[in-house]
């Protein structure tokens, strides 16, 4: 059994003239215990929104989310307040996402506070477990966040997800405003922190170089919906939707004899206020037919992956 299920997932904003947003649109997957699937796409395309919707940082607008077999979206408030220290966030900005009026101490000890009414010295000595656990020294204890450096406040920011010791964590673009030195050692962290603690993670991010080194599968998101998902060796080497195929071969390539033919998209992102009929992606796509653009495709299994895409 998968230890997340996402099932037609929704989530729908009003616009001010009226209109509706669908920033996420009837998506659904799984991700089964110790994995970790990546989640890439544009700027806009629903990544974020469904981490959020995941945690129940935002109502849904339809559809169901089971954590261990159990839809979280009709849990009662206690219930749902249980399964939180289950699972965990990080965010992609460690500048504001720490209270600067907060030292290390009162950041990583208010959850712990909260949930387990930890206090005293007990509560002190279970947040310097936890500064070690990601690389931080026991004396930084009482500094503040603008005492320390981006990667560290990421550091802190791991911390804090792990406090209550989940079994899921997000990571909402969790490098991308860092430097590349500090990136490499967040990565790292990352997948040391996954094999000490069996952590399962939804890793979201732009950098597909990130995640071809630290996901098991990818998700690949347009306009709100799924549009490819598989095996991370099966998306990078032979990648089926034309989406996902732009998306890497604008991925830079070090090596000059791996560099191919770039597919260059034209035109901008639809809104999702209005998507175009059909495929959202024919008004870019290359590739478009007129059944593209009459009737939207559904997401099929094409040997050991799904695809959105009429020609696939």
């Amino acid at each position: 059994m998968a230890l997340i299920e996402a099932l037609n997932i929704k989530k729908y904003f009003p616009s001010q003239d009226g209109r509706v947003v669908k920033a996420v649109d009837d998506v659904s997957f799984a991700i089964e215990s110790g994995e970790t699937v990546g989640m890439v796409g544009e700027s806009g395309c629903g990544k974020s929104t469904i981490g959020r919707v995941i945690l129940n940082l935002l109502a849904p607008s339809g559809g169901q989310l089971r954590f261990e077999g159990r839809n979280i979206f009709n849990l009662p408030r206690a219930e749902r307040r249980a399964l939180r220290r289950k699972m965990g966030i990080v965010f992609q900005d460690p500048y504001s996402s720490l209270n600067p009026r907060m030292n290390v101490l009162q950041i990583l000890g208010e959850p712990l506070i909260v949930h387990h009414k930890i206090k005293g010295a007990r509560l002190r000595q279970e947040v310097v477990n936890l500064l070690e656990q990601v690389g931080l020294k026991p004396e930084q204890i009482n500094r503040y966040p603008h005492q320390f450096s981006g990667g560290q406040r990421q550091r802190i920011g791991i911390a804090r997800a792990l406090a209550l010791g989940p079994k899921f964590l997000i990571l909402d673009e969790p490098t991308s405003a860092l430097d590349v030195s500090v990136q490499a050692q967040v990565l790292n962290l990352v997948k040391k922190l996954q094999a000490a603690s069996d952590l399962t993670y939804l890793f979201i991010t732009h950098d597909l170089n990130v995640v071809r080194h630290i996901a098991d599968r990818v998700m690949v998101m347009y306009l709100g919906k799924l549009v490819e998902e598989g095996l991370k060796d099966d998306i990078f080497e032979r990648p089926l939707h034309p989406y996902t195929q732009a998306l890497l071969s604008a991925n830079p390539k070090i090596d000059p004899n791996l560099r191919g033919e770039r597919t260059l998209l034209e035109g901008d992102v639809p809104s999702p206020a209005d998507p175009p009929p059909g495929c959202s992606f024919h008004p870019r796509c290359p590739l478009a037919e007129s059944v593209c653009r009459q009737i939207e495709p559904e997401l099929r299994q094409i040997g050991d992956r799904q695809v959105s895409c009429h020609l696939a």
